[in-house]
């Protein structure tokens, strides 16, 4: 079912994959260079309602405008403000989440928007090379429960630099930024969704 919110930053789009009887929400936003077909989110939508979970696939309104470049964070909060009565309008908890920009975005509203819990995945430490241009505090800041996804070899930040906190992590192993594996890797391309499936399906149930 797909479902268009008017928001201050223009048109968006929710596409809604739900559980027969849902006891959560689980919002994601794709990133800046991608929509809602990236493998991951189209893996947790086909898997998670299975679980007791409704998957709310979120198209910001940049994209749904047909646009190639993302806007500023603060208009990607905006959009994301926008979406959430009506995510919250299922009147059930609500995890927000995303995957890379989006995660961003859900680690930066989480505690104003009243999240249940935030879902980060391949969470963008740090543009390529550049270390030291760290947004842990974004991610340290969720005020919620908080689960990191992220490939072993995703150049935005391995697993190993993710300073300490209070949040858990999942390692895809060998997943790059879009969780994609090499050929030559020991897992499969289908192993590492499972991975990330699995692991957001028994994180979720911890939730309670």
């Amino acid at each position: 079912m797909i479902e268009i919110v008017e928001t201050d930053a223009g048109t968006a789009r929710i596409t809604w994959h739900k559980a027969k009887r849902p006891a959560l929400v689980l919002a994601v936003s794709h990133g800046a260079g991608g929509g809602i077909e990236a493998r991951d989110l189209m893996a947790l939508a086909a898997a998670l309602p299975a679980h007791g979970v409704t998957v709310a696939l979120v198209e910001q309104p940049w994209r749904v405008a047909g646009r190639k470049v993302a806007p500023a964070p603060r208009t990607l909060d905006t959009g994301w403000r926008g979406i959430w009565p009506a995510l919250a309008g299922m009147e059930l908890p609500v995890i927000s989440g995303g995957r890379s920009a989006g995660a961003r975005v859900a680690c930066r509203t989480a505690t104003e928007l009243g999240a249940h819990a935030v879902l980060a995945l391949s969470f963008p430490l740090h543009p390529p090379g550049k270390p030291e241009k760290s947004r842990a505090e974004e991610l340290l800041g969720t005020g919620v429960p908080t689960l990191v996804v992220q490939g072993g070899n995703d150049p935005f930040g391995r697993p190993a630099e993710f300073p300490r906190g209070s949040y858990e992590l999942i390692e895809v192993p060998y997943g790059d930024h879009g969780f994609a594996v090499p050929k030559r890797a020991e897992i499969t391309q289908e192993r590492a969704l499972e991975i990330i499936t699995d692991g957001v399906v028994k994180w979720a149930a911890s939730l309670g």
